[in-house]
């Protein structure tokens, strides 16, 4: 199986088809199989490469604290370490945090953007400011179990969605769940919007109530993005509308990457 490692994690990353390299970055508590519609779609006129992220899927973590800048360097450190000099990225909520991340700090590296149900801080108002630290608190006291029932009961719109999330996030280990939660909801990239100048679309499910009230200021925030609303689709949006969200992805890369 196909791993490298950076600052002391092995990384897994899988890489398919031929082409233009487009990039998918999954959620937090997902994996990269968040990504296998993608892959199976876009592999036929693009190289696909998927990455799970540390501490999620078959990726380690070593032991402290993680940095909230550790992903965007791991994704980084993947594309020097396959050689590719320029790629479309894509990702969803803690994946496009990442993604967007990727480009301010490498922008030279990152041809487009893709970003699915992104937040680009978790301090956004007074609402995330008091909850944000509860949830952590919560969710350190819970079993894995409750955590996995909660994110794919209220993040899911159909039943496999549903499903999915469930068994990926009830496979995780707690204390790596927690130790990487902290440090994705410590992120924050508000400042660096303005310095992403690739072609950019931001897409959002029309149920998802988790990043919603942040999506119009990031399209004003970022110059010449485009906003399109996914129907029928939750925070697990391209698992809830994968057909939408496919050609929403490709008539922006066809373009630009």
């Amino acid at each position: 199986m196909p791993y490298f490692k950076h600052q002391n994690a092995n990384l897994y990353y899988e890489d398919h088809g031929q082409g233009k390299a487009l990039l998918f970055l999954h959620g937090a508590s997902l994996d990269m199989r968040q990504w296998n519609r993608e892959v199976k779609h876009f592999s036929k006129s693009y190289r696909v490469i998927t990455l799970d992220a540390r501490g999620h899927g078959r990726s380690t973590l070593p032991p402290g604290d993680v940095s909230p800048d550790i992903f965007w360097q791991d994704a980084y450190a993947l594309l020097k370490y396959l050689h590719i000099e320029s790629a479309a990225v894509c990702g969803l909520s803690m994946g496009g945090h990442v993604a967007l991340q990727l480009a301010a700090h490498a922008p030279k590296i990152v041809s487009s953007l893709i970003l699915i149900g992104t937040p680009c801080t978790n301090r956004f108002n007074l609402y995330e400011r008091i909850c944000v630290p509860i949830n952590r608190l919560s969710l350190k006291l819970m079993p894995m179990s409750w955590t996995a029932w909660c994110l794919g009961t209220f993040l899911g719109n159909t039943k496999e969605t549903r499903a999915y999330i469930k068994k990926t996030v009830g496979s995780m280990d707690h204390s790596s769940f927690n130790r990487t939660w902290k440090a994705v909801t410590s992120m924050e990239s508000r400042p660096l919007l303005s310095r992403i100048k690739c072609p950019t679309l931001i897409l959002i499910g029309d149920r998802d109530s988790l990043t919603r009230h942040q999506q119009d200021f990031i399209r004003r925030a970022i110059p010449g993005s485009r906003l399109v609303t996914i129907k029928n689709a939750h925070h697990g949006t391209n698992l809830d509308n994968p057909k939408q969200v496919q050609k929403e992805i490709n008539t922006h890369i066809s373009s630009y990457i």
